[in-house]
C-alpha cells in the first residue's frame, strides 16, 4: 500500500524532473512512511514517485517504482492484489518466467502485464489498486483504477505536463496545476456531502472512474481529454448476474455465501505485517471478524478495534465488545468525546484534500489511529450495505415510494406541503402517538426532521429522483450557494440498467456506482492512510458482488430489514441476540456538539464576514440554518456539517496558497 505520484510531458521533458516528483512525494509521506522511490525516463519526459507502506514482501525486492524483468514496463502502484499467488501460479504454468526477485504482488502483476498485456491482467487480478504503468517500448503511460474505486487516482494537466497521483495535494505542488474551483463540483458536494467522480473540486483535475483505464502518449497534445476504457462495469456485472439467477434454496444460498466469504476474507488476510479488524458489532463487521477468527491462519486471536461514545443512542462499543467476547478476539476500545472531535476537525481539510462532509469521517479517523497503534492492516465490513441491501432507504424508503409513487405528482406535492405545514418540533411531539402507523425510519427522536425530509422528496418525478432526494443533504444546493448551481443529478452518465426495475435494485446500483466510491471508500482510504494504515474490505470482491446480485431480492430484503442471507451466515458464528438491534451506522452526536463544544469553532467558520469574503455561500441562508439549529427549532447537523467542511477547506487552501 503506497502513495503514488508522477508527471509526464513529452513536449517538454525537462518538466518531469526528479525534484518535482520528490516534492509530490513529500506531501504523501503519511501514505507510505517506510521508504521513497523515484524513477525517471528523462528522454521521454516521464517521472514516477512513490511513498511505500510495506505490507507484502517488505524487503528491497518489493521496492517501487519497479521495472519488469524484460525492461519494457515500469510500474508505480498503490494497493494490494489478493489473488497474486494464483496469478503467479498461472504465469509459471503458462510459460517460462524469469527468476523472481521476491514474492511481492507488485512483481507478480508487473510480469503478468509483460506476458499478457494490461487489459488481460486487469481481467485476472482481484484487489484494490491505482496503477501508473509506463510502456518504454510504445512510449505510453497508462493509468488504471480498481473495480469499485477503493484506491484514489487523480489526474490533470498543469500547463504542458500531465500530473497524476493518489491525492490532490500532490498534484497541487506542480506549478501551473489548475486552481479554479469547479462550481458544479461544489454544488454536487453541497447536495451529497462528496464530489462524485469523474470531477474533483478543481476544474481541470479529474478522478479516474472505478473499473477503468486510460493512456497518454507523445501524440496526445497537452490539455487533451483522454479516452476512458471500461474493463469492468458494475451495471453490466449486476445485469449478467440477474440474467443467471440463483436457483437453489435459501439454505443453499447461505451455505454458498459462507464458503465464498470464507475464501475472500482469507485472501484479504495475506500480509507480512500485523493485521486486525474494525469491529462495530453490526452484521457486516461481525461477519468479517467471525470469518477471520474461524478461517484465518493467525498465530493468535484476531485483534479487533472499536470506538465508543458516552452519548446515548450513539454508542456501539458494548455491542462490539459482546461480539468480540463471543468470538474470542483480542479486543481494544476507545471512548470518544467532543474534545476528541474538536481536535480532529482542523485536520480534516488536509486529510481529505477536497470538501468532504460525511461526519463519520471523524470516528473513522480515530478508530484507524487506534488500530494503527497495534497493526498495519485492518479489515472492515464496508460495502455490505450496498451489495446485500442494508440501508434503511432500500426497504423503508422503498415502501413509501411503493405506496406514494403511483399517486399523481400534484397530489403528492399537496401531501408534502401538508406535512411541512407542521413544524419538526410538532412532529416530534406527535411521534409517540403516530409510531404505530409510521415506518420505522420515520420514528424516534428525530421524527420531525425525517418527516420533513420525506416531504421534500415526496413529489419526485420518478424513483431515481426520489432516491437522489433521500441521498441529498441539501435537496436544493441553490438555496445556499451564491451562484445557485445544482450539481450532478444521479444517475448522471450511467443510466440504470433496464433489468433493474424495483426501487431497491436501482438504489443499490446507484449507491455502488457513486456513494460507495466517493463517500464510503474515500472516507476510509483518507482516514486510514492518514495514519499509515492499510484498510481492506472483503465484501468488495467481484464474485461476492455477482453472487449477491444473482439472489432474489427476498433473500436480501424482507420483514423491514436487509441483508437477510448475510444475517443467516452470521447466525452460524454469533448468536442473533448479540446482533439484532436497529441499524445505527458510524454516527456522531454532531447536532448536540455544534450547540456545545463545537459551537465556537462553527460560529467562527460561518461568521457573516467570512462567508461574504469567501464568496461561495449566501451568508443569509447559511446563518439562517445555523441560527435555527442553535435555537433548537431544527436539527440541521448534516446541512451545517457540509457548510463547515467547505469553509474549513477554503481556509486550508488559502493558507496553502
Amino acid at each position: 500500500m503506497c502513495g503514488i505520484a508522477g508527471l509526464y510531458s513529452a513536449s517538454q521533458p525537462r518538466l518531469a524532473s526528479q525534484a518535482a516528483a520528490g516534492r509530490m512525494c513529500d506531501v504523501l509521506t503519511h501514505r507510505g512512511p517506510d521508504s521513497q522511490g523515484i524513477w525517471a525516463d528523462s528522454a521521454a519526459g516521464l517521472v514516477f514517485g512513490q511513498r511505500r507502506l510495506a505490507v507484502i514482501d517488505t524487503s528491497e525486492a518489493g521496492l517501487q517504482p519497479m521495472q519488469s524483468a524484460s525492461g519494457r514496463f515500469v510500474i508505480n502502484y498503490n494497493g494490494e492484489i489478493y489473488n497474486y499467488l494464483d496469478v503467479r501460479a498461472e504465469l509459471e504454468a503458462s510459460g517460462p518466467v524469469p527468476n523472481w526477485r521476491g514474492h511481492s504482488d507488485t512483481e507478480t502483476m508487473l510480469e503478468a502485464i509483460d506476458r499478457w498485456g494490461l487489459a488481460d491482467t486487469l481481467a485476472r487480478i482481484e484487489g484494490q489498486f491505482a496503477i501508473a504503468l509506463w510502456d518504454r517500448q510504445a512510449r505510453r503511460l497508462y493509468l488504471a483504477r480498481d473495480r469499485f474505486g477503493e484506491k484514489p487516482l487523480y489526474y490533470g494537466w498543469a500547463g504542458k505536463a500531465l500530473v497524476f497521483g493518489s491525492e490532490l495535494k500532490a498534484l497541487r505542488t506542480v506549478p501551473g496545476c489548475p486552481g479554479e474551483i469547479d462550481r458544479e463540483a461544489l454544488a454536487s458536494f453541497v447536495r451529497y456531502g462528496f464530489v462524485p467522480h469523474p470531477r474533483s473540486i478543481w476544474r481541470g483535475i479529474s478522478k479516474l472512474p472505478p473499473g477503468t483505464w486510460t493512456s497518454f502518449g507523445p501524440d496526445d497534445p497537452p490539455g487533451s481529454a483522454p479516452r476512458i476504457v471500461t474493463y469492468w462495469d458494475a451495471g453490466e456485472a449486476a445485469s449478467q448476474a440477474m440474467a443467471d439467477p440463483w436457483r437453489g434454496s435459501e439454505s443453499d444460498a447461505v451455505e454458498a455465501l459462507d464458503a465464498l466469504l470464507a475464501r475472500t476474507v482469507k485472501s484479504r488476510m495475506i500480509a507480512d505485517v500485523p493485521l486486525g479488524a474494525m469491529l462495530s458489532g453490526g452484521v457486516d463487521s461481525s461477519t468479517v471478524v467471525a470469518m477471520m477468527q474461524a478461517h484465518g491462519q493467525a498465530a493468535g486471536p484476531v485483534k479487533t478495534f472499536t470506538l465508543g461514545f458516552d452519548e446515548a443512542g450513539y454508542d456501539e462499543a458494548a455491542a462490539a465488545k459482546a461480539v468480540a467476547a463471543h468470538l474470542g478476539t483480542d479486543h481494544t476500545e476507545l471512548y470518544v468525546t467532543a474534545a476528541d472531535a474538536l481536535a480532529v476537525a482542523p485536520r480534516l481539510p488536509s486529510l481529505y484534500d477536497e470538501p468532504f462532509a460525511d461526519a463519520s469521517q471523524i470516528p473513522t479517523f480515530l478508530v484507524s489511529g487506534l488500530a494503527r497503534s497495534q497493526v498495519t492492516v485492518a479489515l472492515s465490513g464496508d460495502a455490505g450495505d450496498e451489495i446485500f441491501g442494508g440501508y434503511n432507504r432500500y426497504f423503508h424508503g422503498a415502501e413509501v415510494w411503493k405506496r406514494a409513487g403511483g399517486v399523481p405528482r400534484s397530489l403528492r406535492a399537496g401531501a408534502a406541503a401538508a406535512l411541512q405545514a407542521v413544524s419538526p418540533d410538532g412532529w416530534n411531539r406527535a411521534a409517540g402517538a403516530l409510531s404505530a402507523v409510521l415506518p420505522a425510519e420515520l420514528s424516534g427522536g428525530r421524527a420531525g426532521e425525517k418527516i420533513h425530509k420525506l416531504a421534500g422528496v415526496l413529489s419526485a418525478a420518478d424513483q431515481d429522483a426520489y432516491h437522489q432526494g433521500l441521498l441529498s443533504l441539501w435537496d436544493d444546493p441553490g438555496q445556499v450557494l451564491v451562484d445557485r448551481a445544482q450539481g450532478l443529478s444521479l444517475p448522471g452518465d450511467h443510466p440504470v440498467p433496464a433489468a433493474m426495475t424495483s426501487f431497491a435494485e436501482r438504489a443499490m446500483y446507484l449507491d455502488t456506482r457513486y456513494y460507495l466510491p466517493d463517500d464510503i471508500l474515500a472516507k476510509v482510504d483518507r482516514a486510514a492512510m492518514g495514519v499509515s494504515l492499510e484498510a481492506r474490505a472483503p465484501f468488495l470482491d467481484r464474485d461476492v458482488f455477482a453472487f449477491a446480485w444473482s439472489l432474489p431480492m427476498s433473500m436480501k430484503i424482507g420483514g423491514g430489514r436487509g441483508k437477510q442471507v448475510l444475517r443467516k451466515v452470521l447466525d452460524r458464528y454469533v448468536p442473533r441476540a448479540l446482533i439484532d438491534r436497529p441499524k445505527q451506522g458510524f454516527a456522531l452526536p454532531i447536532g448536540r456538539w455544534l450547540r456545545g463544544e463545537l459551537k465556537d469553532w462553527g460560529e467562527a467558520l460561518l461568521a457573516p464576514s467570512r462567508l461574504k469574503d469567501q464568496g461561495l455561500f449566501d451568508p443569509a441562508a447559511a446563518r439562517r440554518c445555523w441560527d435555527e439549529h442553535q435555537s433548537g427549532r431544527r436539527n440541521w447537523d448534516t446541512r451545517l456539517w457540509v457548510l463547515l467542511m467547505a469553509q474549513a477547506w477554503l481556509d486550508e487552501q488559502r493558507g496553502a496558497a
